[in-house]
């Protein structure tokens, strides 16, 4: 159970003096790699997810061995959606796994950004997800090169301030002088421009552009309030270097040109997280830092005259309820025990516990309760469960059981595990 909330583990890091990598992830190999890096150097990390790569995957596919590998991990991890193209990447993203969401909007005017981010926010926080902006402009390695003299799109640290207070971001990617691509040159950093960033905003930084960055401006960043750092290119050079060299060999079909990919990213991974100071707070993270935990909810009724059009309305209604943020996955289903008192089920995956208040108050959730659900299966339960593999007794976390009569209206119990 070591996937933990992505905000809890980058407020940490921001405190204690230390970055999180967030890696990307083009392929299985890069997965299993950064994992094993992780759990080698007893690091928390984040499993960054690129929409810009998705065309080389299938997302939905991805998603789920991501989330298996969080979950075996004997370290603190995070899933994040990287750079998502709109709000509907950030809801099905959250729907799949993500704890993490960014959404970027750069590439428009401030006003435009502003409003898209505080919409992503604002739906992020209503399912208890962590949610990243991004202000100013990285350019790549060619666009620098290319760019006159003085003419820098950097994020300045009044637009940072109040761009944060308006939109609500958990943390914030800026500009300061990083560029997309391996650097030939060295980095030529804005430090005085990050310290009043990070004075104004106090809260966690992120950087993106990493390659080529030295260890020493990795630890000036750091102390400056950077405490997410985005790796991805180091590490597909690495792999297309490792290919490259298999391939030399003229020996063996595609397996053996991958074989060296893991280790190679592995390698350079757990480099990183030492350089960034990430290694050995595996343990003291997971203490300090809430589990991400899914809810199930389940609902068992008796319904009457669910025949014909109003079954139809019922089916309908179950697809608009999944389309809510937060809602990850719903089921239906009958009784196999005929012994059994209640006839009928629903199973309903929440993404964390705060969905639980925002789907309840969601306007398609009401308008299906009040004007079909209470009417049809007026004999019901439901209850809301933490899906978690610890004690019961380790959980204190009030949920809610709904019971209805086919004479009275439901009533709210709080209740305790």
């Amino acid at each position: 159970m070591p996937l933990v909330n992505m905000k809890d583990m980058l407020q940490h890091a921001y405190r204690n003096g230390y970055a999180v990598g967030s890696f990307d992830l083009p392929s299985l190999d890069f997965l299993e790699a950064i994992v094993v890096a992780a759990e080698s150097a007893r690091a928390p990390v984040i499993l960054s997810l690129a929409e810009s790569h998705f065309n080389n995957f299938d997302f939905e596919l991805a998603m789920s061995a991501v989330e298996t590998a969080a979950h075996r991990a004997v370290v603190p991890v995070a899933i994040h959606l990287d750079h998502g193209a709109n709000s509907d990447s950030a809801v099905k993203a959250i729907r799949l796994g993500c704890n993490g969401v960014m959404v970027d909007a750069t590439h428009l005017s401030l006003g435009e950004n502003l409003e898209i981010t505080s919409a992503v926010v604002k739906m992020a926080h209503a399912c208890g997800v962590a949610a990243e902006g991004k202000l100013g402009y990285v350019p790549d390695v060619e666009e620098e090169a290319e760019r006159p003299h003085g003419v820098v799109s950097y994020t300045t640290p009044a637009e940072a301030k109040g761009f944060v207070e308006r939109t609500g971001v958990d943390f914030l990617e800026v500009s300061i002088g990083t560029v997309h691509g391996q650097m030939n040159a060295k980095h030529k950093f804005d430090w005085s421009r990050l310290k009043e960033i990070n004075a104004a905003l106090g809260i966690p930084l992120a950087i993106r552009g990493g390659s080529g960055v030295t260890h020493e401006q990795f630890h000036k960043l750091i102390t400056m309030g950077v405490a997410k750092i985005n790796y991805n290119t180091a590490l597909s050079d690495i792999a297309g270097d490792s290919i490259r060299s298999a391939a030399k060999s003229r020996a063996g079909g595609y397996s053996t040109l991958l074989a060296g990919v893991r280790a190679a990213v592995s390698s350079e991974v757990e480099r990183c997280m030492r350089m960034w100071g990430s290694a050995g707070r595996a343990a003291e993270v997971m203490t300090q830092c809430r589990p991400w935990l899914n809810v199930e909810r389940v609902v068992v009724y008796n319904a009457s005259g669910l025949g014909g059009e109003r079954l139809r309305v019922m089916e309908e209604s179950q697809r608009q309820l999944s389309a809510i943020p937060g809602v990850r996955e719903i089921q239906v289903g009958s009784v196999a025990n005929k012994s059994t008192r209640y006839r009928h089920c629903w199973l309903i995956r929440f993404a964390s516990t705060a969905v639980i208040e925002s789907f309840n108050q969601h306007p398609v959730h009401v308008d299906f309760t009040d004007r079909l659900f209470r009417t049809a299966a007026a004999d019901s339960l439901t209850a809301d469960y933490l899906v978690a593999s610890v004690e019961p007794d380790a959980i204190d976390f009030p949920f809610s059981c709904e019971v209805a009569t086919p004479n009275t209206r439901p009533s709210l119990e709080r209740v305790k595990i």
